[in-house]
């Protein structure tokens, strides 16, 4: 019998660890967007500013409501392919980023590397979140049939 009481306490306390895990990963996507858009603020006037503001608003923001839509997925596939969604969204982000920072358009513009690394970290987060995810799925497809 201690055996199965362990068993529950154990899956409870994991099943609330990755809840605290999803709603910490939720609020630092939010807090990026809230950043990455303080952080266009700065851009300069004209098309080349306004540009950059779009596609970098929209690909953070974008990340953060995917992973909303994650957390209510109707399966561990549909998790994973709005995650993968999250990620791209993420990568585009980066690249985005790199053109900013790199170019003297951008040269007044404040925190850029400290945006860049944090959607570099985010990026990584989702890569390992997918990987883990993507092994969950494998596992579970490969199980033996316990009808046969």
């Amino acid at each position: 019998m201690k055996e199965k009481k362990y068993e529950i306490e154990n899956e409870v306390i994991r099943y609330a660890e990755e809840s605290s895990m999803r709603y910490h990963l939720e609020e630092r996507l939010v807090s990026h967007s809230v950043s990455v858009i303080e952080f266009c603020k700065d851009f300069p006037a004209g098309k080349i500013g306004d540009y950059f503001t779009d596609q970098l608003t929209r690909a953070t923001v974008s990340a953060a409501l995917n992973y909303g839509e994650a957390q209510a997925a109707e399966s561990l596939k549909d998790f994973v392919h709005k995650l993968k969604i999250s990620l791209k969204e993420l990568r585009e982000a980066l690249v985005c980023l790199k053109i900013v920072n790199r170019s003297s358009i951008f040269s007044k513009v404040k925190n850029g590397h400290e945006i860049f690394q944090e959607t570099n970290e985010l990026v990584s987060i989702f890569v390992s979140s997918v990987k883990t995810s993507q092994a969950r799925i494998n596992a579970e497809t490969n199980k033996p049939d316990r009808l046969k």
